[in-house]
């Protein structure tokens, strides 16, 4: 099972490398990580969006442009629509983002004819390596669906644990969070933990051990499971985090990244093909992890 990220790049290695649609391409940190995957050997990469500042974006940062084709579309919801027309014509395995807004790369992901759809939720899945853990985290969604209901919060889960088991985890442990530990009818989070324990029990939600609700300190900490007396496998064991809406899952979500200094990654699961989604404030190393993510996902 891999533990970080460095095993995340090395077993990319060994997959790639695969080919990236990037749609508006004209970031630097974007061509940055894209200009590391292809050293690596992790990935090649078709640039889409505005040529002449796509160039200018490169020589800030000091990418060689001649490495990668670039096809030059200044219109950026077009361009999105061509970097997904890639995929169709199998010419690219994955999409990533670069400097476009994410309703306007999903939207040209979800056209009819795009042929990417496969009937189920799409949902955010952040991957993170924290300090003094022994093993990573996956943090779902904390930037797509705002206040999923049941079964697409079944639908989230059975996302990311295909993430989990793209990076050999293959019955990864899912805390499903909300503030407190026990049901109380009046909080729709405990009630949706309730009823998706069932659904794990009853084999409706395969290939993962589900418990909740948990509280975040219960889910990550066996000490503050103990503390408060709540003996699960789960407890304080949980690989997956099931946030109950976009609030809790952005600001833990950022939390995690600018508190904690964790390093991270972040993936669109649920279409055909991965989907590299980063924040534009994430790093040129997150988004270098993101594509790693995506070449495991990529194989599967």
């Amino acid at each position: 099972m891999i533990k970080a990220f460095d095993e995340i790049v090395k077993y990319a290695k060994e997959k790639g490398p695969k080919t990236l649609a990037v749609a508006v391409a004209q970031d630097a940190e974007v061509l940055n990580a894209v200009n590391n995957a292809k050293d690596l050997g992790i990935a090649e990469a078709i640039l889409v969006g505005d040529k002449e500042e796509i160039v200018k974006a490169a020589a800030s940062c000091g990418v060689d442009i001649a490495k990668f084709s670039i096809i030059d579309e200044k219109d950026k919801a077009q361009a999105c629509k061509k970097a997904v027309s890639l995929i169709s014509e199998g010419k690219a395995d994955i999409v990533m983002k670069g400097l476009v807004d994410t309703a306007i790369i999903l939207k040209a992901v979800l056209a009819e004819e795009a042929g990417l759809r496969t009937g189920n939720v799409l949902s955010h899945v952040a991957v993170f390596e924290v300090n003094g853990y022994d093993r990573l985290f996956i943090v779902t969604d904390a930037a797509m669906n705002i206040a999923p209901n049941l079964e697409q919060k079944k639908q989230i889960i059975e996302n990311a644990v295909k993430v989990a088991n793209a990076m050999g985890n293959m019955e990864p442990k899912v805390a499903v969070l909300a503030a407190v530990e026990k049901v109380n009818p009046k909080m729709q989070a405990t009630l949706d933990a309730d009823a998706l324990v069932e659904m794990n029990k009853k084999g409706e939600l395969k290939g993962c051990l589900l418990g909740g609700p948990f509280a975040l300190d219960n889910a990550v900490s066996l000490e503050a499971a103990k503390h408060k007396g709540i003996v699960h496998p789960v407890a304080g064991n949980a690989d997956i985090l099931m946030v109950p809406q976009i609030e809790a899952g952005n600001m833990l979500y950022k939390s995690m990244v600018f508190f904690a200094k964790a390093q991270n990654a972040g993936i669109v699961v649920g279409a055909k093909v991965p989907i590299v989604l980063t924040s534009r404030a994430d790093s040129d190393i997150a988004k270098l992890n993101s594509i790693a993510i995506g070449v495991l996902m990529a194989d599967i």
